[in-house]
């Protein structure tokens, strides 16, 4: 049986939040980075996937683009503070 697009999606959606539930023991800079990449993965999912911005022309880059940034000021925000 082939699965449909969206099934695809919510089977990786589950495996990518699998894998940011693997990474709550884990503590240091490198967890926070995969966590946020990890996050970063499942909103460009949803976003194209769901909403289905992916066909719209723009639109998926309008919201990924400041997703996007918020996720790397975070990360190096947070980089820079912990130590």
């Amino acid at each position: 049986m082939i699965m449909d697009v969206l099934t695809k999606t919510w089977a990786l959606l589950i495996g990518l939040t699998a894998a940011t539930a693997a990474l709550a023991g884990v503590s240091g800079r490198l967890a926070v980075i995969l966590v946020l990449a990890l996050a970063f993965l499942k909103a460009r999912l949803i976003l194209g996937r769901f909403l289905h911005l992916g066909a719209a022309p723009g639109w998926l880059a309008a919201f990924t683009l400041p997703i996007g940034i918020w996720f790397l000021v975070t990360g190096v925000g947070y980089a820079l503070l912990v130590r």
